[in-house]
């Protein structure tokens, strides 16, 4: 049939026909790339090293009994040191928080991590897992006090000019930010365990730290008399027992008063 074209129409034939069917392998490649990706979740039975995200304004201090706690377990532990003491945009914390985990991967030799993010820490570890490719590289994220909803300390925060900086901004309930997360589905792979507390005077409302699609517990739930307010979170014994329990080899236990008193020991 080509031979009965004109020379020029014959090549414009040709010419186009070609980029169609490289068309047509790319998008055969690429389906075949996620499908293949998609085939290969993280090993839930193996534990990895565990990274500590701290929450607005850096502060690494607060985890010194939940380091500690699982250090004496044998795991290896990592505090990131986020950039800009944290108060500054949450996508370049979540991109550091992306090379500190590959640097812990590549020295331990590990296939995953285990990753507990702190008040704003448990958003910049969400911005990496599900915006950043970290769900193929995180086996569990346990979030503590998260404002996953936003706060409406940081709202308040915005209204006066200079004391929210944008970390702050972007804790704002509605921020572009949480909108945008809260709009997607976490990534499969990844087992997902939000901690908080009702008592929390700086997510407000508290129950803005529960995360959709996650088991979600408050530590009311589990012990009823624990007073633990927000900067208690990452030190509290039960809070401590909770993500220890959690990050372990087994799946995420369905916690509940039952577990309150071997947990307070």
């Amino acid at each position: 049939m080509l031979s009965s074209l004109a020379p020029a129409r014959r090549r414009l034939t040709l010419a186009v026909g070609g980029l169609v069917l490289v068309a047509i392998a790319a998008s055969g490649v690429a389906v075949v790339v996620g499908r293949d990706g998609a085939a290969r979740p993280v090993d839930q039975a193996v534990p990895g090293p565990v990274l500590l995200v701290p929450g607005y304004g850096g502060s690494t201090s607060a985890f010194g009994r939940l380091a500690s706690t699982l250090r004496s377990a044998g795991r290896d532990v990592t505090v990131v040191q986020l950039p800009d003491q944290a108060l500054g945009d949450l996508q370049r914390q979540a991109d550091e928080l992306a090379h500190v985990a590959a640097g812990v991967l590549a020295r331990t030799g590990a296939t995953s991590v285990d990753v507990v993010g702190y008040s704003a820490g448990g958003v910049v570890a969400r911005l990496w897992v599900q915006e950043g490719g970290g769900a193929s590289s995180v086996r569990r994220l346990v979030t503590l006090g998260s404002p996953h909803h936003g706060t409406q300390l940081a709202a308040l925060g915005s209204l006066v000019a200079g004391a929210c900086p944008v970390a702050c901004q972007q804790l704002a309930p509605e921020s572009p930010v949480l909108a945008r997360l809260n709009s997607a589905p976490l990534p499969r792979g990844p087992r997902y365990l939000a901690v908080w507390t009702t008592q929390d005077d700086v997510v407000v409302p508290a129950a803005s730290a529960e995360l959709d699609g996650a088991t979600s517990v408050s530590v009311q739930q589990v012990c009823p008399t624990d007073g633990v307010r927000h900067s208690g979170l990452p030190e509290d014994v039960v809070v401590v027992g909770l993500v220890a329990g959690s990050i372990g080899a087994e799946p995420i236990p369905a916690w509940g008063p039952s577990d309150c008193a071997r947990l307070s020991s």
